[in-house]
């Protein structure tokens, strides 16, 4: 439903009749819309998480920081609506609880871990490094859906923050 219609479309009711249940029926396994958004941002999250885990080792730092801003990409165009939810915080009132989050605290670490490959450890680069990924990732959804105006842009991208992040050390 909410990668037909987004996810402010989503309803119990609608839930219910969609899966040829009664809306208490659906009470039985959430309490809330709320309790099913952090059900669904605990298997995006982790399969994010998987995501970035499955990536093979290229041998080269470069390669690595590439294949992993590619994957995220991909990963987030794909599905809109899980990239609204997972990073974008779209949902009023909504937070996941402390076990939905955990898989995107994993990722993030793994993030850490491939910018520090790279010997990019400072805090600061990082959030660059993450506003440059969704910032690609919302103009891609926003602006050529479909498309690859901006996420053929990786390339560039990726080259400008490694050198930003390089002049800033030396």
């Amino acid at each position: 439903m909410v990668r037909a219609d987004g996810l402010a479309a989503l309803s119990l009711r609608d839930l219910a009749r969609q899966a040829g249940i009664t809306t208490p029926t659906v009470y039985a396994y959430f309490d809330s819309k709320n309790a099913i958004f952090d059900a669904m941002f605990g298997e995006a999250a982790q399969s994010f998480a998987e995501s970035k885990a499955e990536l093979v080792d290229q041998g080269d730092p470069y390669e690595n920081l590439m294949a992993d801003a590619q994957n995220f990409i991909e990963f987030c165009v794909s599905d809109v609506a899980r990239y609204q939810l997972l990073f974008q915080h779209s949902v009023p009132g909504f937070s996941p609880s402390p076990q939905s989050y955990a898989p995107a605290v994993r990722a993030l670490e793994l993030t850490h871990k491939q910018l520090a490959g790279y010997g990019v450890r400072d805090p600061r680069h990082v959030d660059v490094w993450t506003a440059l990924m969704t910032g690609l990732v919302d103009q891609q959804i926003s602006n050529d859906p479909g498309g690859d105006r901006w996420t053929r842009l990786v390339d560039d991208v990726v080259r400008m923050f490694l050198t930003h992040c390089s002049q800033e050390d030396h």
